[in-house]
């Protein structure tokens, strides 16, 4: 190392030892620095020049990520020091980022061939020697492949689901042929319903008059021994039972041969309603008739379906939207009801999938102040998902009628237990609301909506709503997030095809194994009904749709 002194001691300049490299030059101000703190400056400049030089080079032979201990302080310093920073870990991952967003852009090869595993992948990497962006190409194309084929299993498990729950299980089947062969053979079975002494009784408004469509013998059974059983006035109950044609034998032999004393039941069959014929329900028979409705219905749920851009909470709600039974005439009854019932003042309509665990008989007592429907509202309570529901939760609002004349935020309501006012009804234009909502959905080709038959209910019951107590209808059981027991001991009815299976199975042994024990004639012996309960827990998991 050598010193340099200007003639003027102006200057100092400081050199290695061979010459070739400056590492300081310091010029000096004329009175301002003293000799004495010019030579001490000099003495600690060239004591630690030599050490911060070995430190850099030590740090850079060896690399800093390599040392961890105290005494590597300096060499961290060093470099630092003279404003030499090692930053190749984070120029690596900023190199890496920039390759994934690369990839990221880039179309994956329609031909590229994937490893079945990462042990593979890895396997692969050290063999053909891939770089960092093939690498990334091929963790996408896997991560890529492995999240459709979750997809897709997720909506196969939705579609077997929606398959167990709606089609109609074997013991169900089989009950209902047995039935129809007892109604030929078995003069019980085909006694009149209800005995002609007590018909005066099915127009008697002080009864509490319930309507049942249904074709489901099981469920019709449960429903009406749950409500005769949970009623303090079970004398005053009368149901009348609506089925198709094709199961009124059935449906008429059980009730003949299982009779609910002390109540009152009525099964009819929608062919012996002189009322339905084509030119009172001309929209529906169009309904049932028209070549697109039908494959819609009953055609291939997946095909044409956008599966990658629908969420399986979704694809679950159209399945069930997708149900057969909306486009059948015996699910618009209810739309019938004044007419059908001609001399009934005030029924209680309820739906085959429930199960009745209080007294329903203060239902006649709410005063729905002048309107015809009473129904819980779906658009107040925690749950997100069936206590949310509101007119943009079924209807289209992209189209141009359905905007003009909805209100998108407007509340909406369940059917499944419904107080219907028929004297109230009969002063309004309901029907022909139905009907006029119907046929534009079917000029659109069913753009308006589809959800069955509720949405046209919302306009055509639309300010003839009343509100009543959820409590009377609980919504949602094997859907709600936030139900509690509470709130299920409470309600007064339940949807038993939905409720959980050990409670399901409570509810079937009281209400269908008790009527059993008092004479089924071996339907559930021949029908395997032990197998048929192990169907109804499949039916009950199948409702449960994921969060």
């Amino acid at each position: 190392m050598q010193l340099r002194f200007s003639p003027s001691m102006r200057s100092i300049t400081i050199s290695s030892s061979n010459g070739f490299i400056d590492l300081m030059k310091i010029k000096v101000a004329a009175r301002h620095i003293s000799y004495r703190t010019l030579f001490h400056t000099i003495l600690i400049l060239a004591f630690l020049l030599p050490f911060v030089f070995i430190l850099t080079a030590v740090v850079t032979l060896e690399g800093v990520n390599k040392c961890s201990s105290f005494d590597c302080l300096g060499r961290r310093l060093g470099p630092r020091f003279l404003g030499r920073v090692d930053d190749s870990g984070q120029r690596l991952v900023r190199d890496f980022y920039n390759i994934l967003n690369q990839v990221n852009a880039e179309e994956i090869p329609a031909d590229l061939k994937l490893p079945d595993s990462f042990s593979q992948l890895v396997s692969e990497m050290k063999n053909n020697q891939y770089d960092a962006k093939t690498f990334a190409i091929m963790l996408r194309a896997m991560m890529e492949k492995l999240e459709k084929e979750m997809r897709e299993s997720k909506f196969a498990e939705l579609m077997n689901k929606h398959f167990a729950a709606s089609s109609i299980p074997k013991g169900i089947h089989c009950l209902s042929l047995r039935l129809t062969d007892e109604y030929s053979s078995n003069a019980h079975a085909r006694k009149q319903l209800p005995p002609p002494e007590l018909l005066p009784l099915l127009s008697d408004n002080s009864y509490h008059h319930f309507i049942l469509p249904t074709d489901n013998i099981l469920a019709a059974s449960v429903v009406v021994t749950s409500a005769v059983q949970s009623s303090s006035k079970p004398e005053y109950i009368v149901f009348h039972v609506i089925t198709d044609k094709k199961t009124y034998a059935g449906m008429h032999s059980w009730f003949a041969l299982n009779p609910v004393s002390p109540a009152i039941v009525e099964v009819k069959g929608v062919h012996q309603f002189d009322w339905l014929t084509r030119e009172n329900v001309p929209v529906l028979e169009a309904v049932e008739n028209q070549n697109g409705i039908r494959n819609y219905y009953h055609g291939n749920h997946v095909a044409g379906a956008n599966l990658s851009d629908t969420t399986p909470r979704t694809f679950a709600s159209k399945l069930q939207a997708r149900s057969p039974k909306y486009i059948s005439l015996l699910n618009h009854l209810r739309i019938y009801l004044p007419e059908l019932f001609p001399n009934l003042n005030k029924v209680v309509f309820l739906d085959d999938d429930v199960v009745i665990q209080q007294d329903l008989s203060p239902l006649w007592e709410i005063d729905l102040g002048g309107k015809v429907n009473g129904a819980v509202e779906t658009c107040r309570g925690e749950d997100e998902w069936v206590m949310s529901k509101r007119f943009r939760n079924y209807f289209n609002f992209s189209h141009p009628l359905i905007s003009k004349n909805l209100d998108s935020e407007e509340c909406a309501w369940a059917y499944g237990m419904n107080i219907f006012d028929l004297n109230a009804w009969r002063k309004t234009n309901i029907r022909e609301t139905y009907h006029y909502w119907l046929r534009e959905n079917l000029k659109s080709n069913l753009t308006m909506w589809k959800l069955g038959t509720l949405p046209p209910a919302l306009i055509a019951f639309r300010g003839h709503v009343h509100p009543i107590d959820p409590s009377w209808h609980l919504l949602g059981l094997g859907y709600q997030n936030k139900t509690s027991i509470e709130s299920v001991t409470k309600a007064a009815e339940l949807p038993h095809l939905r409720i959980i299976v050990d409670r399901l199975e409570e509810l079937k042994t009281r209400y269908w194994t008790r009527k059993r024990k008092r004479g089924s004639y071996g339907f559930d012996i021949s029908c395997k009904f032990l197998q048929l309960k192990m169907t109804y827990r499949e039916m009950a998991k199948g409702q449960k749709f994921p969060a």
